[in-house]
């Protein structure tokens, strides 16, 4: 079983738009292999997109997941650990996962889901005093970090492949998510804060370009390590929305060109952290979706199965050009041949 996760603390960047017609598109290809989603983001918005999109009471149908008893969701699981935050209580992981297919027929029938919650924030003060507390013989900020690790050792015959989409931050149920994670997504945007934000995503993580050493006791790396766990590896840089008439002399080539060089000259001194030895291997380019995007999005669509022409979206006629529809689904099928 791999775990695959889309994060960047930087918002903005299309990481869960991304996030979701990356794993349609895995599951779409891969029909033999069961694929579970895990929405770890108070805002919900890969599950709304799965269980039908704005248009089609995506959100609706959320609440109702968010609303059964026990809760439907990631806030549903991190509820039930709350009283027993050091060891795991008995689980029965079926609460907590959705099959969207049931509610949106769009997607494929081998994805399961487990939605996101808004609830994370009210319990991120929580999870972390938990995380905080000293605790003899107990390593509590481990015991703590590792709850979805602990749900996943319970469904890991289940699945072949799992895809978390993370909050844009480093709050503790960020770190919790980042700590289950084999590989990681970065996606990144053709502008200078995307540049300073995979930098500090690299510092973030893995402790690199610290301040001062005070921090690296601290760090998230650190602590992980000495626990004897592993980090997640760098899987792919993903350049984002990028404009279909960029040139090689444009202002976004240059700021692209030099988050290149950043990432090779990691590549350079840290090898261990990513799991490719060629820059080549390791950067997909992915154009802005545009219009076809914003449609496929309103709708819970992957883009291969959307159709071109005049649609309605939201009582709006909008037009989806299949030329442009293809050129989508050529960006997301080099993306996830690289999964």
């Amino acid at each position: 079983m791999t775990v695959y996760a889309f994060w960047n603390n930087k918002g903005g960047t299309g990481k869960t738009s991304l996030c979701f017609q990356s794993i349609a598109f895995y599951a779409h290809e891969h029909p033999d292999e069961r694929i579970l989603a895990i929405d770890v983001c108070p805002q919900a918005n890969l599950s709304e997109l799965f269980l039908g999109g704005l248009a089609n009471d995506g959100s609706a149908k959320l609440l109702a997941r968010q609303g059964e008893m026990p809760r439907a969701t990631i806030g549903g699981y991190f509820q039930r650990r709350l009283p027993s935050p050091y060891s795991p209580p008995p689980l029965t992981p079926s609460d907590y996962i959705t099959h969207p297919y049931q509610f949106n027929p769009l997607v494929p029938k081998n994805i399961d889901l487990i939605c996101g919650d808004p609830l994370l924030e009210l319990q991120a003060n929580a999870i972390s005093t938990l995380a905080n507390n000293q605790i003899p013989g107990t390593n509590a900020w481990v015991a703590v970090v590792d709850w979805l690790t602990d749900l996943l050792d319970e469904i890991r015959d289940d699945y072949d492949t799992i895809f978390i989409d993370c909050n844009p931050s480093f709050s503790i149920y960020t770190q919790i998510a980042l700590s289950a994670v084999d590989r990681l997504i970065l996606p990144v945007m053709a502008d200078d804060s995307s540049r300073r934000a995979i930098q500090n995503a690299f510092s973030l993580i893995y402790g690199l370009k610290l301040p001062s050493d005070i921090y690296a006791t601290y760090a998230f790396a650190t602590r992980l390590q000495n626990a004897g766990r592993t980090l997640p590896k760098v899987h792919m840089i993903a350049k984002n929305r990028l404009t279909q008439y960029m040139g090689p002399a444009s202002a976004y080539a240059a700021v692209l060109r030099s988050i290149t060089v950043d990432v090779q000259k990691l590549m350079a001194s840290h090898p261990d952290i990513f799991t490719f030895d060629d820059i080549d291997n390791g950067l997909v380019n992915i154009r802005d979706f545009q219009t076809t995007g914003v449609v496929a999005f309103a709708r819970g669509c992957p883009l291969y199965a959307l159709n071109s022409g005049k649609l309605d979206v939201m009582g709006h006629r909008v037009s989806v050009h299949e030329d442009y529809r293809l050129n989508c689904v050529e960006a997301m099928d080099t993306l996830t041949a690289k999964l």
